[in-house]
């Protein structure tokens, strides 16, 4: 599985391929809409030469002066700039997982903590301003698992917890499970 580098130039040769012109081009256009704002300059990109989300952003993100979307060089980075609260939460989960499951590697990617095996990502969280997204990484999990989480606000693809959440193993250890034994039946 390939690392995550957060390197926006990465995306330029792919952006040159699909649009037709060199960056250098791109700059440029974008000179037009210097003085505006960055939705502005996306929607600029998007409606008039049909780029994707993904590809604007990473034109405007660089010719904004940001060369790397990346925010975290590892997960302790991540978790040093949280707040008390919600750091001793996210670490809590996390070594609840990985005592019982000790293969999966603790990664940063999207700039979030998140558990892979080798077959894939398993487990992920965000800390937002006021809560914790918990991610298992598949719809079907969530829907398994809905349940056990009816006490919380389950959205499309993630779970929605307090900063200063009590820990339940078992709901927790629940989604990981049914993850792992997802990714285990794609592989064969």
């Amino acid at each position: 599985m390939p690392t995550y580098t957060g390197d926006r130039a990465k995306a330029f040769p792919a952006i040159e391929k699909k649009y037709g012109k060199p960056m250098s081009y791109w700059f440029a256009q974008l000179k037009d809409v210097a003085d505006e704002r960055y939705p502005a300059q996306i929607s600029f990109l998007r409606e008039r030469f049909g780029f994707s989300q993904a590809h604007a952003n990473a034109v405007v993100m660089y010719a904004r002066g940001s060369k790397s979307a990346k925010r975290h060089d590892n997960p302790a980075d991540y978790f040093n700039k949280l707040d008390p609260a919600s750091r001793k939460t996210v670490k809590v989960i996390f070594k609840t997982i990985q005592n019982k499951y000790p293969k999966l590697e603790l990664v940063i990617a999207w700039n979030q903590p998140m558990l892979k095996s080798e077959s894939g990502y398993v487990f992920g969280l965000g800390v937002q301003k006021n809560h914790i997204l918990l991610n298992p990484f598949s719809k079907d999990v969530l829907e398994i698992n809905l349940k056990s989480w009816t006490n919380y606000k389950v959205n499309k693809h993630t779970i929605q917890i307090p900063m200063n959440w009590e820990i339940d193993e078992k709901m927790i250890l629940g989604l990981v499970k049914d993850r792992l034994r997802e990714l285990t039946a794609k592989k064969h």
